[in-house]
């Protein structure tokens, strides 16, 4: 393996993974946001934690400006933190994926590493805007998803590893992780926050937040098997003579 090769075709593939996750957040994410956060404020005027003044939509303002372009930077650093466990994964089970074409290798593998990294728990923690949920239990929530995050990740290596073994009984080690998993959606305590804006709101948000993370998966697994196809860094380079 050269080192160099792996090391750059895994940071670029996650880095451009991760802007275009973040352009896409920009473009499908940000207007849910902004309805979510416009109903956030209308509270606080009611409340009177705020008032409706120039003064604050003009903070507001350049606040949200601030968000939205972080969220290209917070793109950026997803991909290349995430592309590189792919990367490193991708690297250790390629020759066990099937076929013999690299982007197809690593469209599969960006498939269970989306099933098991994300959905999985998205579907036990979906995501809410941010008008939805009590500051005091952020902690909580953010812990629980990690938790449940990890435990599915962690299976699911653990799993593969017995599925190595088992060799031609891998479907006892798919059934193993399905019944484990299934276990933590009943363990795992649900989120305690209750939802009280237009569910249409979070529904729609919940989607466009799947929808980009899963381009995101896909765009990595595009780009590294390309990258992979053109430079082989599994290939020791010939010596000259």
């Amino acid at each position: 393996m050269r080192t160099f090769s792996f090391l750059a075709i895994v940071i670029i593939s996650g880095l451009l993974a991760g802007l275009v996750h973040g352009m896409l957040n920009i473009v499908l994410v940000e207007p849910y946001l902004d309805s979510a956060i416009g109903i956030e404020n209308q509270r606080l005027f009611a409340e009177g934690q705020e008032k409706d003044t120039p003064q604050f939509w003009q903070k507001f303002s350049d606040y949200r400006t601030w968000q939205k372009q972080g969220s290209i930077i917070s793109g950026s650093i997803l991909g290349i933190a995430t592309g590189a466990l792919f990367g490193l994964v991708f690297a250790y089970t390629r020759q066990s994926l099937p076929t013999r074409n690299n982007v197809t290798k690593a469209l599969i593998l960006g498939a269970i590493m989306w099933a098991v990294v994300f959905f999985i728990p998205f579907l036990k923690y979906p995501a809410n805007p941010p008008t939805v949920g009590d500051p005091a239990t952020i902690t909580l929530r953010a812990s629980t998803y990690v938790i449940f995050m990890l435990a599915s990740g962690l299976g699911a290596l653990g799993f593969s590893l017995v599925a190595r073994r088992l060799k031609g009984k891998r479907i006892l080690a798919i059934i193993g992780y399905a019944v484990f998993i299934t276990a933590m959606f009943f363990i795992m305590p649900q989120n305690p926050d209750k939802i009280s804006i237009s569910m249409e709101l979070v529904n729609g948000f919940r989607i466009v937040s799947a929808s980009t993370m899963t381009i995101y998966w896909i765009a990595n697994a595009v780009i590294l098997g390309w990258l992979w196809n053109r430079f082989k860094p599994d290939t020791l380079q010939q010596t000259r003579e």
